[in-house]
């Protein structure tokens, strides 16, 4: 069993290597575009080109961190997500990013609306979703801090789980 286990942490290490390639190509890309876009024709195009840029630029966030929260989570600590305090914590850090790139998302999609007003509509419907996962994730921690008090035991191992990064 424990050498199946490692093979998930392989898997899981590969996987994090791969996020992390994606977001330094996205990072490349984001560069890319951004230079063309400050270094090209002073349009009106060329706003849109930057805030593009940085559209791809919070996908190469997002890649990296989901790099790092596998890496730290499944591979250097092991951690099989089951106790409270681990749960939220690996949702908030994924939360985090999702939240923050759909956020993005909406900006871009609001720079392309003032070219294309029917995409206002997109950019609202993107607003509104940040909006409804920070109110859910916010109720997910308050229900999950009352589950994390019935297990003082599993705040401090994660704690001890912690001294294993620095």
């Amino acid at each position: 069993m424990k050498f199946i286990l490692r093979l998930y942490s392989v898997a899981h290490g590969f996987m994090a290597l791969l996020f992390a390639g994606a977001g330094v190509m996205l990072m490349a890309a984001a560069a890319r575009a951004g230079w063309q876009a400050a270094f090209g024709d002073w349009n009106v195009a060329a706003p849109e080109g930057m805030v593009e840029a940085m559209g791809v630029l919070a996908a190469a966030v997002v890649a990296v961190q989901i790099s790092q929260t596998i890496a730290e989570e499944e591979v250097i600590r092991d951690a099989h997500i089951s106790a409270p305090t681990r749960v939220r914590r690996f949702l908030s850090r994924f939360m985090v990013v999702i939240v923050v790139a759909i956020a993005v998302e909406a900006l871009v999609t609001t720079f392309k609306a003032r070219s294309e007003p029917a995409l206002m509509l997109n950019a609202a419907a993107l607003v509104a979703a940040v909006g409804a996962l920070l109110v859910g994730w916010g109720v997910f921690i308050r229900l999950n801090r009352a589950a994390e008090e019935l297990e003082p035991e599993a705040m401090a191992e994660a704690k001890e789980e912690d001294r294993k990064l620095q």
